[in-house]
């Protein structure tokens, strides 16, 4: 039996990785969340990579809105969530936080980032399977 091992969004995550990695690269880890993502905004820019940043993110529960309201990072591409971080590793608590965005908007893939780890850029797939 054969599983289809073809990832979605490939050339799309190429990109979006690829401006993380020139971000980290030129501003290295020890800055805070908004650096960051105050640079990717620029990058994403220049390589014409469509994205919103900070959009809220409406919840809601037996047909009514809630209150609170979420902020994933980035939407890219109008299909891929992207979450940054700025911590010294991932957690369990950061995959969470982007199963959750993808459950709630119905995107099939989220990409989490890590800026934070010492000497590295950090990063994984999150497919949404429901």
């Amino acid at each position: 039996m054969s599983e289809d091992t073809t990832l979605i969004f490939k050339d799309e995550c190429y990109a979006i990785i690829g401006s993380c990695m020139r971000v980290h690269s030129d501003k290295g880890n020890g800055f805070l969340e908004p650096v960051y993502q105050e640079c990717l905004e620029i990058d994403f820019e220049l390589e014409g990579i469509g994205f919103v940043p900070q959009a809220t993110l409406q919840l809601e529960y037996r047909g009514r809105e809630l209150k609170h309201h979420y902020k994933p990072d980035f939407f890219v591409f109008d299909q891929i969530i992207l979450e940054i971080k700025a911590v010294k590793k991932l957690t369990d608590e950061h995959r969470s936080q982007v199963l959750n965005y993808l459950s709630a908007t119905g995107y099939p893939l989220g990409l989490l980032v890590n800026f934070g780890a010492y000497g590295r850029l950090e990063w994984e797939r999150i497919a949404n399977t429901k």
